[in-house]
């Protein structure tokens, strides 16, 4: 059975020969392996572990696609810079990270409808990474991958532009400014991708970025989800589904309230599953398991340890239920892997894994 064949099957929740494999290390780790030798310079990482999905395209949704960053401010540890959506980000220079959010030039309707909304109602094909989308497609067909055109949805556009505090402030006090914004990025997220899918050919899937939660809770409501940001997602959705491609969902932090205004959307497969927010693969299988497929959920705190005694106890508890259980799932630990993982420890994570998983399958 092939990457495409394995990952097309799993994502419907049919048998395969084994559960497929994906991984993400940071650049940082990917950095550190290379270091001591385990990769040469020019090696494909996701290759050399034999992953089963390849990703490209994300779309550049700033206001200003072509705005060259402005440094304001720089120290041995940080640096903060201006973007084209006027807002203030704070980067780390020492370590991977998401950007802090510092300072934004919109903060309520006014600034949107004046300062960004213009800029997102027409095609701007310099917003498209057609290079990088052609290339991972291509080889993804050589390979027989699957390949999912990945990038950010509408709530994980909002917030770099205008801020959580701002987002979630509105949601509560001005919700049909923030159900202007979701159905604006969503269209604008739509007619891009019509363009790219046109020029490029289509992908196996759609791989939509989108944290709507943090440590044991959601950042919204299920009420406020459905009436605010569920319409953009099922906009979407709906058109993944019109070209036949299955919809994967990455939030972190602790999503779980929201799951099933997700699969009313029209999502076919959730991806993270925070552990250390709260999230727990098996319940969230024994609630959901006949409607989606699962990728991720396993510890990266675990993989952390370097303890394979530990890794191999986490696989044990959770792959046998879920593959037993006739469900969909995809080896994947719960976040990026950070440097503290050795890279023995992801060769053994990854093989552990797909043995685990293949002796279920074949049983």
């Amino acid at each position: 059975m092939t990457s495409h064949e394995r990952m097309h099957r799993t994502l419907k929740r049919e048998p395969v020969d084994h559960i497929p494999v994906v991984i993400n290390p940071w650049e940082a780790t990917i950095r550190k392996w290379r270091e001591q030798g385990h990769l040469s310079a020019d090696e494909d990482v996701y290759e050399h572990f034999g992953q089963d999905l390849r990703t490209g395209g994300w779309i550049n949704s700033i206001a200003d696609p072509v705005f060259e960053p402005v440094v304001l401010e720089e120290t041995e540890e940080t640096i903060l810079t201006l973007n084209g959506n006027g807002a203030k980000l704070r980067r780390h220079k020492l370590h991977d990270s998401t950007p802090e959010h510092v300072a934004f030039a919109v903060q309520e309707r006014r600034g949107w409808l004046e300062l960004i909304k213009p800029h997102l109602l027409d095609v701007d094909e310099r917003r498209l990474p057609y290079e990088k989308y052609i290339h991972e497609r291509k080889l993804a067909a050589e390979k027989q991958r699957y390949f999912c055109w990945a990038g950010i949805a509408p709530f994980e556009q909002i917030h770099p532009m205008c801020g959580h505090e701002n987002m979630l402030v509105g949601m509560a006090l001005d919700p049909e400014w923030v159900k202007d914004m979701v159905m604006t990025y969503a269209r604008f997220t739509l007619i891009h991708l019509e363009t790219l899918f046109a020029k490029a050919g289509k992908p196996d899937a759609l791989y939509f970025f989108e944290d709507m939660g943090f440590k044991l809770r959601p950042f919204m409501s299920p009420a406020m989800y459905r009436e605010i940001v569920q319409p953009g997602h099922r906009l979407l959705f709906d058109f993944a589904h019109g070209h036949g491609l299955p919809v994967i969902v990455h939030s972190c932090g602790f999503v779980e309230p929201l799951v099933a205004g997700l699969i009313e959307a029209g999502m076919d497969c959730l991806q993270a599953m925070e552990v250390k927010a709260g999230m727990d693969l098996l319940r969230l299988f024994r609630r959901f398991g006949d409607r989606i497929a699962f990728f991720g959920g396993i510890d990266t705190r675990t993989l952390i340890s370097n303890d394979r005694r530990k890794i191999e106890a986490e696989l044990e508890e959770k792959i046998p239920p879920i593959i037993q259980g006739r469900g969909g799932y995809i080896l994947h630990s719960d976040h990026s892997e950070p440097p503290e993982v050795e890279y023995s420890t992801m060769h053994f994570f990854v093989n552990r894994g797909r043995e685990i998983g293949k002796g279920l399958v074949n049983a």
